[in-house]
């Protein structure tokens, strides 16, 4: 299946050499580089994911990314200099679906364009086409949606099926490794070590008071477990 991807990045011969390769696995890719030739040509319809450069000429992409967000829920890879751990954690604060650190493999940029882009699409990861219910918590995995109290929260692509993996096995303590490993199967050999980055973001979004969770319990030195009992009522 092909995808359009749109690519800001002001380094043209690296946009160059992704699109060549990205072409290989019927994608297209069309860059701009600079942040507001990109943002406008995103507003229209069509695109499957953005590859998003932190260092950009007129707008840093934490900006830009912040921007889209506003109004879209599409697929963000970010692309961050080599070693920069903080700007992985702003760029996955901002609603970034993933990141990718400068100098990378054209292999792994194309697994994780895959993983995000199938983690987008509805029934992509789903197994069970239900809702989950845990008191005021809905995990509805057909809409790919997530409701408090029916009030719908916003979550990336990659947060939700976190959440997903998590209400599918409640009481059960995942650790990091098995959530990655759950949550992407073999489409990624990379590890991820931003897994609490996005539990930090799913708490902000669920729990009714993130720094005292009641929802998704820290178990320390074995990763997480999400409870089985919430708001006085256990999953449905």
């Amino acid at each position: 299946m092909s995808h359009r991807l749109l690519m800001i990045e002001d380094d043209q011969n690296l946009a160059a050499m992704v699109g060549e390769y990205l072409a290989e696995s019927g994608m297209k890719v069309t860059a701009f580089y600079a942040a507001l030739p990109g943002l406008q040509a995103l507003e229209k319809d069509g695109w499957d994911a953005v590859i998003l450069d932190v260092m950009l000429p007129d707008i840093d992409g934490f900006e830009v990314c912040r921007r889209i967000r506003t109004h879209s829920d599409i697929p963000i890879l970010m692309l961050t200099a080599k070693g920069e751990e903080m700007d992985k954690v702003v760029g996955l604060e901002l609603g970034a679906d993933d990141y990718l650190a400068k100098p990378f493999s054209p292999r792994e940029l194309l697994a994780r364009l895959r993983a995000i882009i199938r983690r987008h699409t509805p029934g992509g990861l789903n197994k069970q086409n239900k809702s989950l219910n845990f008191g005021r918590l809905e995990v509805d995995s057909q809409a790919r949606q997530v409701r408090v109290g029916g009030v719908t929260k916003d979550l990336t692509g990659h947060q939700f099926d976190i959440l997903e993996v998590m209400a599918q096995n409640p009481g059960r303590v995942l650790s990091r490794d098995r959530l990655m490993d759950l949550v992407r199967g073999e489409e990624l050999e990379a590890f991820d070590r931003s897994i609490d980055v996005h539990i930090s973001r799913i708490r902000a979004a669920i729990e009714d008071d993130p720094k005292k969770p009641c929802r998704i319990i820290t178990v320390r030195g074995s990763g997480y477990v999400f409870a089985s009992k919430q708001d006085g009522s256990s999953v449905e």
